[in-house]
């Protein structure tokens, strides 16, 4: 049986590569293509590359007995090919893992290519069951014949969201989300920033734009009279509290930008031995550093007026914009609705989802339910129920939110330590400190991963 797997995102090679490890065909279906010499992309891509990452290059926290931390030794444990990627194409960022971008995708197309038990097809899905494309063999809504993984992100096309609602039978949700900056490195005025790591917690790889108390009203000022981007059609946007615009976060007091991505906490200037009153971080884009985004500072104002306010920032006065914020819309399911424990669509289980559109927010979350769905897809693909993955993991806490989260108020999550089942009530009052009782949940999470992995009959561990 083939599996089908729609999206070249994150999630969709993820689970295409991992399908065809454990032995099945894989078609993988991206719209993104050159048609007629001119690329076809959508409104936040810019290129037809798989893996694109639109928004930051950070795949979050590699220090240890952190959520996320833990999720990716999961991941690696299981054998992930987009971790090992990532891993691979790392550039320094701190405690993070940050990747490269481009490196990052052309080793996914690689992998891809060197797979031949996957078959790219680049061409728009438009419906689902019966048959994906015009003049394939036409066959019945049958899950034998028409296993398929949708990972279609948050730009799923009007056509693909309309057939989604029309087997779902639910109104789809969506919310937007924002782009971050991207300047020239050359472009800095090195003599005014400095190169810190939060609490000089890992390697000193951020630069550092301090900000006094003047320079930052100047520049809250001016962000705050900023013209937004088509503001009257955005007026009743409806944002994901986790990825806020700088602009809709500075509406909200002059302080909350310095309690968020200016916090200036553990960034002493060591220039002055003081800590600046607020602090812009930017992070390298790839190994060569020519490029760095703006740590946080996902916007929609228009392009001329990022060019003018950002330029207030210390160290930007002359900077070059390779890229400017942007805003776009993230489509997602009502997964605690429509999923099963196995990501399948509980009213049609020969239909999975996987990454952002499945209710997942963030990168290695993505490729997380990507890994799944293509373990999952691959056992019902053998003739075997699929085993999800446990409640006491990362990886099955993930799932479990987006499946048994309220309806009424779901929204997409990261992984956090709140998603995993806490410790007993008699551990809890013996160990008071916070560090400890996150090194004993990772503990106890990587111990049921590794119960639930060795006794998956269809996967033979891989060693990372």
């Amino acid at each position: 049986m083939r599996i089908r797997v729609v999206g070249g995102g994150l999630a969709g090679p993820e689970a295409a590569l991992t399908a065809a490890r454990l032995g099945c065909q894989v078609d993988l279906y991206e719209m993104r293509a050159m048609v007629d010499g001119k690329p076809r992309l959508t409104p936040a891509h810019q290129t037809t590359e798989f893996g694109e990452l639109v928004c930051s290059n950070s795949l979050k926290s590699e220090s240890p007995n952190t959520a996320p931390w833990l999720l990716k030794q999961e991941m690696r444990r299981a054998g992930s090919a987009l971790l090992r990627i990532a891993d691979r194409t790392a550039v320094p960022a701190g405690h993070a893992l940050a990747v490269d971008r481009v490196e990052f995708s052309r080793l996914i197309a690689e992998a891809i290519a060197a797979e031949p038990l996957i078959r790219v097809v680049r061409e728009e899905v438009t419906r689902l069951g019966a048959p994906l494309l015009q003049g394939e063999d036409p066959q019945t809504e049958d899950s034998a014949k028409h296993l398929t993984i949708l990972a279609t992100g948050p730009l799923t096309s009007d056509a693909l969201s309309a057939e989604i609602e029309r087997i779902t039978g639910s109104g789809r949700l969506a919310f937007y989300d924002s782009i971050s900056p991207i300047v020239d490195a050359d472009s800095i005025d090195m003599e005014r920033v400095y190169f810190a790591a939060r609490w000089d917690k890992g390697t000193a790889d951020y630069i550092n734009c301090p900000m006094d108390r003047e320079e930052f009203d100047r520049f809250l000022d001016a962000l705050l009279a900023a013209e937004a981007a088509e503001a009257k059609e955005w007026e009743k946007l409806d944002y994901f509290e986790g990825c806020l615009p700088i602009e809709v976060l500075a509406r909200r007091g002059r302080d909350t930008l310095r309690f968020g991505p200016m916090k200036p906490v553990g960034l002493r200037d060591p220039r002055t031995g003081r800590t600046p009153w607020a602090v812009v971080q930017l992070r390298k884009e790839n190994l060569r550093a020519d490029s760095y985004n703006l740590v946080g500072f996902q916007n929609h104002l228009k392009f001329g007026e990022q060019a003018r306010v950002l330029r207030l920032i210390p160290g930007l006065e002359n900077a070059r914009f390779l890229r400017y914020g942007q805003i776009h819309r993230n489509t997602y399911i009502q997964a605690p609705v429509l999923l099963d424990e196995n990501l399948r669509l509980k009213k049609a289980p020969w239909l999975m989802f996987a990454g952002q559109l499945s209710g997942v927010e963030g990168y290695t979350e993505s490729i997380a339910t990507g890994l799944l769905a293509g373990i999952y897809a691959a056992s019902l693909a053998h003739g075997e129920e699929p085993v999800p993955a446990p409640r006491g993991c990362a990886l099955g806490s993930l799932v479990h939110y987006i499946t048994h989260a309220d309806p009424k108020d779901f929204q997409p999550a990261n992984i956090t330590f709140d998603l995993l089942e806490p410790l007993e009530e008699e551990t809890r009052k013996k160990v008071r400190d916070k560090k400890e009782r996150h090194r004993l949940v990772c503990e106890r999470a990587l111990a049921a991963f590794d119960a639930w992995w060795s006794a998956i009959r269809h996967v033979t561990p891989v060693s990372y």
